[in-house]
């Protein structure tokens, strides 16, 4: 990227298309943050958004402002940085049987991919680019998912450039219509054998008793976390 902050972006099918201006703290920052690793230590180092009633869904803009953040404003902010840096504008949307969804940044390097991710959660933080298939990143998610609540039932990829001119990069209001097209988005189906899922429940729910100020970490692909 260039010293100076751009003025447009390219929409679908190429046509340029007025972007409003940067400000300088914000093209340094874009410009410090090459990678999705970079994007994901900087995500990781902002206080986590604990709102109770979904009180804010900011921007790029409203998160490095404010230095506060949740999982689909940190996905909306890691896809504004890496389009920057020639990575497609995408989210991976999960639904989940206790309907409180989780949303990724997910990004493909060497053929593979990988994800960018905050969460109260460690295990639903961003992954390293392994997999071969949108399809298989949902999937190792499906294990620390499992709370008290939580089961994976589906999944759906979507291009924020869909959106056409709402402006999701760099607004100062809420981005609700972001959090609406989601939900009505077309979700595949992911499905875990019900004994599996009785398993990691149980497990669940007795490392919670022992120790119910942490979070687990004991998952076996803890090792493709990033």
């Amino acid at each position: 990227m260039s010293g100076r902050a751009p003025d447009f972006k390219r929409g679908i099918g190429g046509k340029l298309r007025p972007m409003q201006r940067l400000t300088r703290a914000e093209a340094r920052l874009i410009r410090s943050l090459r990678s999705p690793r970079a994007v994901q230590r900087w995500l990781r180092g902002l206080r986590y958004n604990l709102e109770e009633r979904g009180e804010t869904l900011r921007s790029f803009r409203g998160v490095a402002r404010h230095g506060i953040v949740h999982c689909l404003e940190a996905a909306l902010a890691a896809a504004t940085i890496l389009e920057h840096h020639g990575y497609p504008p995408l989210l991976l949307s999960f639904e989940s049987i206790d309907r409180l969804d989780h949303v990724i940044y997910p990004f493909r390097e060497n053929g593979r991919w990988g994800a960018i991710a905050r969460s109260r959660d460690p295990g639903l933080h961003g992954r390293k680019p392994v997999f071969r298939t949108p399809r298989d990143l949902a999937r190792s998610y499906m294990d620390t998912y499992v709370d008290f609540e939580g089961r994976v039932t589906g999944y759906a990829v979507a291009d924020l450039r869909e959106l056409g001119g709402y402006d999701w990069r760099l607004s100062t209001k809420n981005r609700w219509q972001v959090e609406r097209w989601l939900i009505d988005y077309p979700h595949r189906r992911l499905r875990m054998p019900e004994q599996r899922y009785r398993q990691l429940l149980k497990r669940y729910r007795e490392y919670r008793a022992r120790y119910p100020d942490r979070k687990p970490v004991y998952y076996s692909n803890r090792h493709l976390w990033m």
